[in-house]
C-alpha cells in the first residue's frame, strides 16, 4: 500500500535538465548492439543444445543447464525490451522485428507487450493512471476502504508466494497469450496469435524430436526462473520505500522518473545478465539510452548514481 514517506534530500537538479544531458547517450552502434544479441543469443542456443545432449546423462544436469539458461533468457527480454524503445538499432523496423522473434521465446507479444509498457512509462507514478503494465497498488485509504473479503484477496494478490511464485508463470504462460487490455485492436490480436503459432510450433518441434522431457528440464526451468527475475526487478524498481507517487493535477512525467525509480545495485554478473536495468531511473528519465551506455551516465553523472539506491540485501 501506498504511504506518505519523506522524499530523499539529495538534490539531483531539475528533471527537466536531465532530459537535454541524456539526449547525448541516446544513440545506439550497430555494431555494439550486434555484439550485444550474439553474446546472448549465441550461448542460449549453446546452452539449449548442451542440455538436450545431457538428457543422456542426467536428467538433474538438464534441470541444472535449463535454470542457467533462464538468465540468459532473461537478457534476451531487456534486448526486446529495448527494442520496444527503439534502444536497440537505429532502423525502427530492424527493432521492432527482432523484438517479435525474441518474444516467441520469452512468450511475450511483442507489438501488445510495447502498448502496455508505453502505457507504463507515460504514467508511471500517477495515481490517476493505474493498472496498465504496472503492478496493482492501492492506497492505504483505498485499502481500507476495500470489503473484507476484497483486501485479503489483495494482500494474497502482493503475498511472496503468489506474486513471485504462481504470477510470473501464469503471467507468461496463460495471460500473454491474449492481448488484455486491447481486444478491440486486431493489431494487437494479431501479435498474440502469431506469437502464440509460433510458440506451438517451436514446443512441437521440440516434442516431435525430444518428447516432453525437454519441455519439461530445459523450456520450463529456464522460462519460469526468467519471468521470476523479470518481475522481481520489474517489482524492486517501483515499489520501494520511498518511491513517488502523486495525484494526476500534481504529478509530472520527468518528477516521476526521476523520483519514482529506484537505482538497483547489483554484483557485476547480475547486472550484465540483467543488461543494466538496475538504473531505472536514467531509463525512465530517457528511455532511448541502449542498456549498453546507461553505467556510462553513471560514470559521467554522480549525482545520478546516488539517488534511490538499493541493493540486494
Amino acid at each position: 500500500m501506498l504511504a506518505q514517506f519523506p522524499r530523499p534530500t539529495t538534490d539531483t537538479g531539475s528533471p527537466q535538465k536531465w532530459i537535454k544531458i541524456l539526449s547525448e547517450y541516446r544513440e545506439p552502434s550497430t555494431l555494439r548492439s550486434s555484439f550485444e544479441l550474439g553474446v546472448t543469443i549465441g550461448p542460449f542456443v549453446l546452452l539449449w543444445a548442451l542440455a538436450w545432449v545431457s538428457l543422456s546423462y542426467s536428467y538433474w544436469l538438464t534441470f541444472g543447464i535449463g535454470l542457467l539458461n533462464g538468465a540468459f533468457l532473461l537478457r534476451l527480454f531487456i534486448i526486446q525490451h529495448d527494442c520496444g524503445h527503439g534502444a536497440f538499432f537505429n532502423n525502427r523496423n530492424v527493432s521492432d522485428w527482432l523484438g517479435r522473434v525474441i518474444g516467441v521465446l520469452t512468450l511475450t507479444p511483442y507489438d501488445v507487450w510495447r502498448r502496455s509498457h508505453s502505457i507504463h512509462h507515460s504514467g508511471s507514478g500517477n495515481l490517476a493512471r493505474r493498472g496498465m503494465g504496472d503492478v496493482h497498488t492501492l492506497t492505504v485509504s483505498e485499502y481500507y476502504a476495500l470489503s473484507r473479503l476484497n483486501r485479503l484477496l489483495y494482500r494474497l494478490y502482493r503475498n511472496p508466494i503468489v506474486f513471485f511464485g504462481l504470477g510470473p508463470g501464469y503471467l507468461f504462460l496463460v495471460q500473454n497469450r491474449l492481448p488484455l487490455g486491447f481486444t478491440e485492436h486486431v493489431k494487437y490480436w494479431v501479435s498474440a496469435m502469431v506469437t502464440n503459432a509460433g510458440i506451438i510450433l517451436g514446443l512441437g518441434t521440440i516434442l516431435y524430436f525430444g518428447g516432453w522431457m525437454p519441455i519439461l528440464l530445459i523450456f520450463l526451468p529456464s522460462t519460469l526462473l526468467a519471468a521470476t527475475a523479470g518481475v522481481w526487478l520489474f517489482y524492486v524498481q517501483h515499489q520501494f520505500e520511498a518511491t513517488h507517487w502523486e495525484n494526476d493535477p500534481d504529478w509530472d512525467l520527468h518528477e516521476a522518473a526521476l523520483h519514482g525509480s529506484s537505482h538497483y545495485v547489483l554484483p557485476s554478473t547480475l547486472q550484465w545478465f540483467s543488461a543494466n536495468i538496475g538504473i531505472h531511473p536514467v531509463h525512465h528519465l530517457y528511455s532511448r539510452i541502449p542498456f549498453y551506455r546507461l553505467p556510462a551516465v553513471l560514470r559521467d553523472h554522480d549525482l545520478l548514481a546516488t539517488r534511490n539506491r538499493l541493493t540486494i540485501r
